[in-house]
């Protein structure tokens, strides 16, 4: 059995490459798909320890978890479609469409 430790180091290694790529990237899909990794050690997380304590609870919550990460990233594309429809780019700095 492979020990809590080695996923919760993969898990932070996880986060960590997700919250580099959100400070370093202007790009609209790259930006999710980092916020989607983070989403992920979360998950990660939340199922390392409920096997280590051997309680489904953890499990479940990962489940809604990665179910609400769906629609988010679901959301988030039709956002930046939309954005890129009208501007033709998805650079995240250059956006200001709330401004009418």
């Amino acid at each position: 059995m492979i020990p809590l430790t080695y996923y919760l180091l993969l898990a932070g290694a996880l986060f960590t490459i997700g919250a580099y790529g959100i400070m370093t990237l202007s790009n609209g899909i790259r930006l999710l798909m980092c916020i989607e990794l983070m989403l992920n050690s979360a998950n990660m997380n939340l199922i390392a320890f409920s096997t280590h304590i051997n309680d489904a609870s953890g499990q479940v919550f990962a489940l809604f978890s990665i179910a609400l990460a769906a629609a988010e990233a679901a959301v988030g594309f039709a956002i930046i479609l939309m954005i890129y429809r009208w501007r033709a780019e998805i650079d995240i700095e250059n956006m200001n469409l709330l401004r009418w």
